[in-house]
């Protein structure tokens, strides 16, 4: 008797142990407020992500044209609007008079062609799309996430929305085929995260425009109960259907779409999430630039977004030469994830899914290199300083490890000479150099607080070298 009794004394402690263990495992139930917002951490898997694929792909496709200006992507210039390059406003600047998008629209389809009739064609065309090859080629290029543009400023889903659109007919609303869902699978099969972009700010559908001059950027949001309860009721859907792994809203939220009871919805739906700064609230997990550079380490997590040449959306107009080259590319990825910063590096294919040439040419460069270097790139931190110069002219990135041991130290571009003096990196009798790619160790000799190391005549790889110091104790 004394055993039983003993035996389920022990029992319900275990079993208070585990609930206790449980409680304090059990995710956190986040409320519709900033400070209840501000309590979600960061996670990791995105911290170390570092490079992400976002894709944008939609009835603009069909058309996919834009003139190739504005190289710089300088927004605020005064003729920006009436020649956006950005090829998924096709149907903002379609409507512009005298603008070129207008010019091309009426010369290949005519001045009667209504944007939403390009639907049927889409439709036809997803029809050879192929989900599970565009997650082999973003894994292949290093990507750790996808993000879908689930809607864009036009308002045609990609997903089979069951939320009505009030002002298009049934058969102008949303693809034939869940691409959502579909693409969501074969992400998830590939072993990567899948996000979701949708266009919160914009709904030409709501409030036409178009937009000509700046005073319209704000003018065109609309912001009606009937729009705010129509975007709350979508990305609901989104949330519920497909739990994203990151939801990537632009331009703005509506004043009616009950912003803070979305991300608590989220957040408790996909605790592990994570949300973008462009909700119009005083909350995000990383800040978003497009098209730019910080020109510091951010002690606050960033993502920077761009496309492969000037627009997100596919230009058949765009070749080489508004491609970015494969060495700047690299150079890029490499500078962002020093400062503390993702690259979200954006695809943008043909009406048939089909990623042009020219950019699955800079997807297989990105990919070859990772898998090279990505000791260097994923899962690292800031290292106390991002830039440096060697004494030979190299212009270097640091990187370190996770778990501090190793530093990084990336040349852009070709070596200036055969050896490499890192400029106050001071060693240690434990240092041990090596250049990733090749599996023998490197000579290196203390000079004064910098340090000298002489590179192997052939050089793996192309257009970046990675130095790595282990057992670095700085």
């Amino acid at each position: 008797m004394k055993q039983k009794l003993l035996f389920w004394a022990v029992v319900a402690v275990v079993l208070s142990l585990s609930g206790l263990f449980a409680a304090a495992q059990a995710p956190r139930h986040y409320e519709p407020t900033l400070d209840s917002l501000n309590h979600h951490p960061l996670p990791q898997w995105y911290a170390g992500a570092k490079l992400g694929i976002v894709i944008h792909w939609g009835l603009y496709s069909v058309p996919g044209w834009a003139p190739l200006s504005h190289p710089n992507h300088d927004f605020s210039s005064e003729d920006y609007i009436i020649n956006n390059p950005y090829a998924e406003w096709y149907y903002n600047v379609m409507r512009i008079d005298g603008s070129p998008t207008q010019a091309y629209h009426r010369e290949h389809y005519g001045a009667n062609f209504n944007y939403y009739d390009f639907a049927p064609i889409f439709d036809r065309e997803i029809q050879k799309w192929n989900p599970d090859q565009w997650a082999t080629i973003f894994r292949e290029a290093g990507a750790r996430y996808v993000v879908l543009t689930s809607k864009h400023h036009e308002g045609f889903t990609l997903w089979p929305s069951s939320t009505p659109n009030p002002t298009l007919p049934p058969d102008r609303q949303h693809a034939t085929r869940d691409i959502v869902g579909e693409l969501t699978a074969a992400v998830r099969k590939q072993g990567m995260r899948m996000g979701l972009y949708y266009s919160g700010g914009y709904d030409w559908t709501f409030v036409p425009g178009p937009i000509r001059t700046a005073a319209d950027y704000q003018s065109v949001k609309p912001e009606s109960q009937a729009y705010g309860d129509y975007a709350f009721a979508q990305i609901h859907e989104l949330i519920n259907r497909y739990h994203p792994s990151i939801l990537w809203n632009d331009i703005d939220w509506p004043k009616t779409g009950r912003v803070l009871q979305v991300e608590a919805d989220y957040y408790n739906a996909v605790p592990d999430g994570v949300v973008d700064d462009r909700f119009g609230i005083a909350h995000a997990d990383f800040t978003s630039p497009e098209y730019q550079e910080l020109d510091a380490i951010s002690p606050r997590k960033w993502e920077e977004c761009r496309g492969l040449g000037r627009s997100f959306g596919y230009n058949r107009a765009e070749g080489e030469a508004e491609t970015i080259a494969p060495a700047d590319l690299i150079a890029l990825l490499v500078d962002i994830v020093s400062k503390n910063g993702n690259l979200l590096l954006d695809v943008g294919p043909e009406a048939d899914g089909t990623i042009p040439p020219v950019q699955m040419e800079r997807l297989t460069a990105l990919g070859a290199w990772l898998k090279q270097n990505g000791e260097a790139i994923y899962d690292t931190v800031p290292w106390d300083r991002a830039v440096g110069q060697s004494v030979e002219g190299d212009d270097i990135r640091f990187t370190r490890s996770g778990a501090g041991a190793e530093l990084y130290a990336t040349i852009l571009g070709a070596p200036k000479a055969h050896t490499v003096t890192l400029e106050d990196v001071p060693a240690h009798p434990l240092l041990e150099v090596y250049l990733l790619g090749d599996p023998k160790p490197l000579a290196w000799k203390a000079d004064g607080d910098n340090l000298k190391i002489t590179l192997p005549e052939k050089l793996p790889g192309n257009y970046a070298y990675v130095i790595k110091l282990a057992h670095y104790m700085r």
